[in-house]
């Protein structure tokens, strides 16, 4: 059983590396980019000098989800594009501390039964869907908006003990459903998976709350700012929905570090306000 285990562990950290390196070695000869940074890497990635060197930065979590590969369920990949500084052509990492607004282009692919990338350009989100037969995405799903309003919340109900008072009583207060202030019915998902809940979001509605907590609270939160907060609050705003610690709005935070980590609170409009409204009331 130890050997199982082992292997499996194993197996995750090698595909998570896989990952990253079939990302670099696709984007290091484009020419569009003049430096990129992994989730996976602590340092930048320089363009390597025999390559033309570009006008963007990129941030990307090549694996986003890697826990759910052992289960066969969804992963996928985020990405973050930023304009690099004119005339940098060694860019470091102070270049990549730029607010969430200050980005250019953010998308995330979800590898589900089927393969799609979803793209926005600061114009709308729009969704397009891998076509084996020919090797090219399609457009098939234009313009994406998420409802206003929702009978749904993603959250990992293992760490309710841990929460803040506002977190506490807006689950609180969708798990009593029609009983409670709410009265309304909600379902509770939770796939440990990024892009999924975010897809999820984008096609139905929904909320999806990763927020501080007691036991996270030294390191900031559990997500990434620069390689899945930005990118999915840029896409989620685009689609009309909002973004949120709780206290700000994620967008308009200045990164201090490239491994950085916030709360993250997203999706449908309604809900996510009434979250804010909740942090501000215990302020």
């Amino acid at each position: 059983m130890r050997i199982v285990k082992t292997f499996r562990v194993k197996r995750k950290k090698k595909l998570d590396i896989i990952s990253n390196d079939v990302m670099v070695d696709h984007l290091k000869w484009t020419g569009h980019l003049a430096a990129m940074a992994s989730e996976e890497i602590e340092d930048l990635i320089q363009i390597p000098g025999k390559f033309p060197k570009g006008k963007y930065l990129i941030c990307f979590d090549p694996l986003d989800g890697s826990s759910n590969i052992d289960i066969n369920l969804t992963v996928g990949t985020i990405f973050s594009i930023l304009r690099c500084p004119e005339g940098n052509g060694n860019p470091t990492l102070k270049d990549f501390m730029q607010k969430g607004t200050e980005q250019v282009c953010a998308g995330f692919c979800i590898y589900g039964p089927s393969t799609m990338l979803i793209l926005t350009i600061g114009n709308g989100v729009n969704g397009f869907t891998l076509d084996r037969d020919v090797g090219e995405f399609i457009l098939t799903h234009p313009n994406m908006r998420i409802p206003r309003d929702t009978a749904e919340f993603a959250i990992n109900m293992s760490n309710q003990r841990f929460w803040q008072p506002p977190i506490q009583r807006y689950v609180d207060e969708c798990v009593r459903g029609t009983e409670g202030v709410r009265e309304k019915n909600f379902n509770m998902r939770w796939n440990a998976s990024m892009v999924a809940e975010v897809y999820r979001i984008l096609t139905r509605g929904g909320i999806f709350l990763y927020p501080s907590d007691s036991k996270i609270a030294k390191q900031g939160g559990k997500l990434r700012l620069m390689y899945e907060a930005n990118p999915m609050s840029f896409i989620v705003e685009q689609a009309d929905g909002l973004s949120s610690t709780g206290l700000e709005r994620i967008m308009e935070i200045q990164p201090k570090d490239i491994h950085q980590r916030v709360p993250v609170i997203l999706g449908s409009r309604a809900e996510v306000e009434r979250v804010v409204r909740y942090h501000s009331e215990k302020a």
